[in-house]
């Protein structure tokens, strides 16, 4: 049978158990959210970065 979980204490608990247990069993998923942020910031600071450096022409970069 279930229970009411009447306590903000409780349910503060329960959410940390089912929080824990899902980590657990599906660590993929926590690396593939961890993957997707360090490539995001990986890539605004790219893009930081170029907005400071000198602006080439294309043919200049295939040049290269």
């Amino acid at each position: 049978m279930q229970q009411i979980i009447d306590d903000k204490n409780q349910l503060k608990e329960v959410f940390k158990q089912a929080f824990a247990e899902l980590l657990q069993e599906r660590r993929d998923l926590l690396y593939d959210v961890f993957t997707e942020v360090l490539e995001d910031i990986a890539l605004a600071n790219a893009i930081k970065e170029g907005e400071e450096t000198e602006i080439v022409s294309r043919e200049q970069v295939f040049e290269l």
